[in-house]
């Protein structure tokens, strides 16, 4: 029999994730400096603000891209200088800087936060045309990189900064920190760290060193957080204090669905709202969209399930008009429910744009890179990407990714190092869940710990949501009883059999009362 964990165990497990940082409170965290080319980049923006030259920033419609642009012209607005803010449209615009973007703006200095990395004929553009164009971005470095005045990109291969797993928004808030310091003002940089801790973990960065302290210390600052959207959302949401959970299930998707449904400017302007009633009505128009974005997301999920074919490593599914902002999600959840990467393609006329998201250890990016031949174009990370292509190249794509994906090993498809172990049902209590607190925020590369419960008796068994689609269990093991949720589930289970499950554990806080709440994973 297999050896069960104890909760010493359990703390050790924990807190051998973090023995490597060297990042473990804020004083530590990395200068600008290191950063390639952010000292040009600084000193031509302070000199564009001290010559009264005309400058534009250029955002990206997604939370880390929204964020990254309430940073940087949240800075602008406190220190008086004038600017002209363009956030892309999903659907009007695309992604990133355009040509038609930059032929459009009156600026000698643009500024991109969270995009630009691959912008090689807006650079060429600028370039021809005296625009000074300035990229930050995150994303991975392409073979071409764009001919711009300067690059602060932590993933250029010259660049000496020690973190290049940050966020675009990070990178917007270090060329905050090198302008404040090249124009000699006092400024407070951690009043940002309540919105940095939401692009950190909305953007999936690793959840270790500086990103962790940053985190950490944000989800304080967002309690202590004086910003009208945030007041808002407490107030909506009937919410104490909001916690990691909150920014992953709640406000993530809510900053999202603005970019996704209609607008990104929705969410940027709810996020930089002056008052608690401005906050309230634009959170509700929000919300609104975020319940349109789930409607059409169960639509597209079911309708993608045709598409999954159990003797190949990978999915790939399309269809006509399908919500661009929305195959994202359908990915993501395809990938989670199945255990394998997923591309999902939205065909509007003779183009697909398709959203990647890898599973386990499987670097999607690097699977889509390997058919660029007959690419429109691609970007992103590890676990996601962004592709395009012509309608007609479908076919070749999804044959061509069912034989790479066939060289994946089994154990990256299934690498999981959220699960622990094996546990007693009597372990599951108060002091667990203060173990599991000290070790949040919980993401990639610390991700939320998984248990196994063998052979428990089910004491209640019902269904919940409007489509009955999510199943609530009491258990039961001598003197133990455990209330847990499976929610989509695609295997059942009824009172009076034994089960075993995979699970999380969460805290569930009903009028006062803490008690463990197991969120089932697999019914083993």
């Amino acid at each position: 029999m297999a050896k069960l964990l104890t909760k010493e165990d359990i703390r050790n497990i924990l807190s051998s994730r973090f023995e490597k940082d060297e990042c473990t409170k804020l004083e530590e965290l990395p200068k600008p400096k290191s950063f390639k080319d952010i000292d040009k980049a600084s000193l031509r923006i302070v000199s564009a603000i001290r010559n009264g030259e005309n400058i534009a920033i250029v955002g990206d419609y997604d939370v880390d891209g929204v964020v990254s642009s309430v940073i940087l012209s949240t800075f602008f607005d406190d220190i008086g200088v004038e600017y002209e803010l363009v956030i892309p449209n999903r659907f009007s615009d695309g992604y990133g800087l355009s040509l038609g973007i930059v032929q459009k703006l009156d600026a000698k200095v643009i500024i991109t936060v969270d995009n630009g990395i691959s912008a090689i004929e807006p650079a060429r553009y600028c370039k021809e045309n005296g625009i000074d164009l300035i990229i930050t971005d995150h994303h991975s470095i392409p073979s071409q990189t764009p001919d711009a005045y300067a690059i602060v990109n932590p993933k250029q291969e010259d660049c000496t900064f020690p973190n290049c797993e940050i966020c675009g928004a990070q990178v917007a808030w270090y060329l905050v920190a090198a302008i404040k310091e090249k124009l000699g003002i006092k400024y407070n940089l951690s009043s940002f760290l309540d919105l940095l801790c939401i692009a950190i973990m909305a953007d999936m960065m690793e959840l270790k060193d500086m990103n962790r302290v940053m985190v950490k210390k944000g989800i304080e600052a967002l309690n202590r957080s004086r910003r009208p959207a945030f007041e808002a959302i407490k107030r909506y949401f009937c919410k104490k204090c909001l916690e990691s959970d909150e920014i992953s299930f709640l406000i993530s998707p809510l900053i999202n669905s603005s970019g996704r449904m209609e607008d990104a400017k929705f969410s940027y302007n709810f996020l930089k709202s002056s008052s608690i009633e401005n906050a309230m009505d634009r959170l509700e128009y929000i919300v609104g969209l975020n319940n349109e974005r789930k409607d059409e997301e169960r639509h597209l999920f079911e309708d993608s399930l045709r598409y999954v074919k159990d003797d190949e490593n990978i999915i790939i599914a399309w269809g006509e008009e399908w919500h661009e902002g929305i195959v994202g999600i359908v990915a993501s959840r395809l990938s989670k429910r199945f255990k394998k990467p997923a591309i999902v393609f939205s065909i509007t006329g003779d183009r697909a744009k398709g959203s990647a998201r890898g599973v386990g250890e499987v670097n999607i990016l690097s699977l889509v890179e390997q058919q660029k031949d007959i690419l429109l174009g691609f970007g992103g990370h590890k676990g996601a990407a962004g592709v395009s292509l012509k309608k007609d190249k479908l076919g070749e794509f999804r044959d061509r990714m069912y034989l790479a994906a066939r060289e994946i090993e089994g154990a990256k498809l299934k690498a999981s190092p959220d699960v622990l172990g094996e546990i007693e049902p009597s372990a599951i209590d108060f002091e667990l869940l203060e173990i599991l607190e000290e070790f949040e925020p919980y993401g990639q590369k610390n991700p939320k710990p998984s248990f196994i419960l063998k052979d428990i008796y089910v004491k209640v068994d019902k269904k919940l949501g409007k489509d009955k689609n999510h199943l609530k269990l009491i258990l039961e093991d001598g003197n133990t009883t455990l209330e847990s949720i499976f929610f989509n589930f695609d295997k059942e289970a009824r009172r009076g059999e034994k089960i075993s499950i995979l699970f999380t554990v969460s805290k569930n806080d009903y009028r006062g009362l803490v008690t463990p709440q197991l969120l089932i994973r697999e019914i083993i």
